[in-house]
C-alpha cells in the first residue's frame, strides 16, 4: 500500500513530535519525574469547569445529544465576549464553534485555501502549522521572527510571500516566545498585507491564532489583528485558559470590518464546510456549557509568580530567557547552544524540557508553567547543575 503524498509529508513533519510524546510518556510514568513539557494540567481541574460540565450533563429534552451545530447561546456568548475583550461589534453569525483551536485552524484553512496554495508561518512557532498544512496540500512557508524580540520581521514575511500565498499567520500572545505584539506592528503587517495583495492579484488573509489572548501579564494590552485588518479569522481555544485541552472547545470569528459581501459568503460557509471535513463542531454538552465557561479562568496571579520564579532563578544561574508577556511559557537559549542533548541531560536527573528543535531553533528549550510551584521548586537544582 502506497500512503497519499500529503499524508506521508504530514508524517514526516509531526515525526519528531510524536517521538517526544512517547518519550516523555515513558519518562513521566517514573516516579518522582517532573514534567515541563505541554501545557497540561498538574493539578485538579478548576472547579467553575467542572460545575459549568456537570449542570449540563442532565438531559433537558430527548434531542439532548442529538447531532448539534453550532449552539446559538454558545455564538451569542462568543460574539458577547470578543466584543467586549476586543472592541468591534462582532455578531453571533461572525462565530463557528469548533473542535478547540486545532478544529478552528482546520476550518479556516479549508475555507480560504486550495490545494498547492502556501501559508506563512511564523518561526519559532507552534509545531503543529507545518504538519496540519501539509495534510491539507497545503505549503508551509517559514518566515523568522526578530531575533531578540520575537517582534514581527516584515522584510521576512515580504519575501516569503509568493503568488501562492494565501494567508499569513499571526500568533500573539506566541507560542513558544510569550511575545504579544502592539497595534504599531500588526498596522504595518496590515499595510504590507493590502500592498501585497495588490501585487500578487489576490487578497492575503491573516489568521489570528489566538488561544492564549486570555493569559497576559501585569496588565499587558492586547490588540488582535482584527482590528485593523478587516480580511482576518480570529481562531481560540478554551483548553488553554481552562487548562483542559483534553475537552475540545473552541471557535473561529470573522473580523466584523470585513466588507458585508464578503463576510456573509464566510459565514454562509461554516456549516458546510464543518460536516464535509468531518463534522467539526464541538460536542454537545461543551457547548451548552459555553455561557457558563465564559468567565471560567486559572489563577494569572498564580501563574505570574511561577513565571517570576523560575524565570528569576534561571536568569541568577545565568540562563538567558525571554520574559514572557503572555502564554504559561518561558523560552532560553540552551547551554552550548544544544537543545536537544540539554533536554536529555535534565531528562536523566528527571526533569523535562520541550527542546527547540520542535519549533525549529535547536540552540533553544521551552518550559511549560502549568506545573505546580513545589515542582519548580524541586526541577531548580537540576537547571542550576546544567548552567
Amino acid at each position: 500500500m502506497e500512503l497519499a503524498r500529503r499524508a506521508l509529508s504530514a508524517q514526516h513533519e509531526i515525526a519528531s513530535v510524536l517521538s517526544l510524546f512517547e518519550q516523555i510518556g515513558r519518562r513521566a510514568a517514573v516516579p518522582g519525574t517532573l514534567d515541563f513539557t505541554f501545557g497540561n494540567p498538574h493539578e485538579p481541574p478548576l472547579d467553575g469547569l467542572v460545575d459549568a460540565i456537570r449542570s449540563q450533563v442532565e438531559p433537558r429534552s430527548d434531542t439532548w445529544f442529538a447531532y448539534t451545530t453550532s449552539q446559538q447561546p454558545a455564538r451569542e456568548t462568543v460574539a458577547a465576549g470578543l466584543s467586549a475583550e476586543l472592541g468591534l461589534e462582532f455578531e453571533p453569525g461572525d462565530v463557528a464553534m469548533t473542535q478547540g483551536a486545532f478544529g478552528a485552524i482546520s476550518l479556516a484553512f479549508h475555507l480560504l485555501t486550495d490545494p498547492g496554495d502556501e501559508v506563512v508561518v511564523p518561526v519559532p512557532g507552534w509545531f503543529c502549522y507545518p504538519p496540519m498544512l501539509r495534510a491539507s496540500a497545503l505549503t508551509p512557508v517559514p518566515a523568522d521572527l526578530a531575533h531578540d524580540t520575537f517582534d514581527l520581521d516584515l522584510d521576512a514575511i515580504a519575501r516569503a510571500i509568493t503568488p501562492r500565498t494565501r494567508i499569513v499567520v499571526v500568533n500573539s500572545p506566541a507560542n513558544p516566545t510569550g511575545r504579544v505584539l502592539p497595534r504599531d506592528q500588526l498596522e504595518a503587517l496590515a499595510l504590507l498585507l493590502d500592498a501585497e495583495s495588490a501585487r500578487i492579484g489576490r487578497r492575503i488573509w491573516i489568521l489570528s491564532d489566538e488561544p492564549y489572548r486570555r493569559i497576559r501579564f501585569s496588565g499587558v494590552p492586547f490588540v488582535s489583528p482584527a482590528a485593523v485588518y478587516p480580511w482576518t479569522l480570529i481562531d481560540y481555544s478554551y483548553g488553554k485558559i481552562l487548562l483542559a485541552p483534553g475537552q475540545r472547545l473552541g471557535y473561529l470569528a470573522l473580523s466584523p470590518l470585513l466588507p458585508r459581501g464578503e463576510r456573509d459568503q464566510i459565514r454562509e460557509a461554516y456549516d458546510p464546510v464543518q460536516l464535509a471535513i468531518g463534522w467539526g463542531f464541538p460536542d454537545a454538552l461543551m457547548q451548552y456549557a459555553v455561557p457558563a465557561l465564559e468567565d471560567v479562568g486559572l489563577d494569572l496571579a498564580e501563574l505570574e509568580s511561577k513565571r517570576d520564579r523560575m524565570h528569576g532563578a534561571l536568569a541568577e544561574a545565568g540562563y538567558t530567557l525571554t520574559r514572557p508577556e503572555g502564554t504559561f511559557y518561558l523560552w532560553g537559549d540552551a547551554p552550548r547552544g544544544d537543545g536537544d542533548a540539554f533536554a536529555a541531560s535534565l531528562a536523566e536527573r528527571g526533569v523535562l524540557v520541550m527542546p527547540g528543535s520542535l519549533f525549529d531553533r535547536p540552540a533553544h528549550f521551552r518550559i511549560s508553567l502549568t506545573a505546580t510551584m513545589p515542582s519548580i521548586e524541586a526541577a531548580l537544582p537540576a537547571f542550576r547543575e546544567l548552567a
